[in-house]
């Protein structure tokens, strides 16, 4: 397994992305909902990886919910980068609040999720999303 750090760019917001795959062989996911679209946020995930959240400053920390509400999008207040969503333990990371971001990344792939129903939305993402392993107590999650 490889630990990649990420957060945001003031270092209130951090995660921890361990994976045993390669940065060559994420799938990297542009999802074309307007949240994402105006974030630029670019997502990957591995359902044998781990992942963990934390805040240097939970004041800072802002959980954001839109749509069917069953996503919570990880936002510093402070800079503004989106990190991470997360769902009942599991998450995505965004790729472009790795740092580093690797070099060797696959070109992302556009995904609509839009006509999925959140019952379909939760089987997708509880196959695919990566667990999640540590989430601040005062997370939903």
């Amino acid at each position: 397994m490889q630990t990649y750090l990420g957060g945001c760019h003031c270092g209130a917001l951090e995660f921890r992305y361990s994976t045993a795959m390669l940065p060559s062989a994420w799938e990297v996911r542009a999802c074309q909902c307007s949240f994402c679209r105006a974030h630029g946020g670019l997502t990957t995930s591995d359902s044998a990886a781990t992942l963990s959240l934390s805040s240097t400053d939970e004041s800072q920390l802002e959980r954001y919910r839109f749509g069917t509400g069953i996503t919570e999008f990880w936002i510093c207040r402070c800079c503004g980068v989106y990190i991470a969503a997360t769902m009942e333990g599991f998450g995505v990371i965004n790729v472009r609040a790795l740092k580093p971001v690797p070099p060797a990344l696959p070109e992302p792939i556009a995904m609509q999720y839009g006509e999925e129903s959140p019952q379909v939305r939760r089987q997708r993402r509880v196959a695919r999303w990566t667990p999640l392993i540590h989430v601040p107590a005062s997370s939903e999650e």
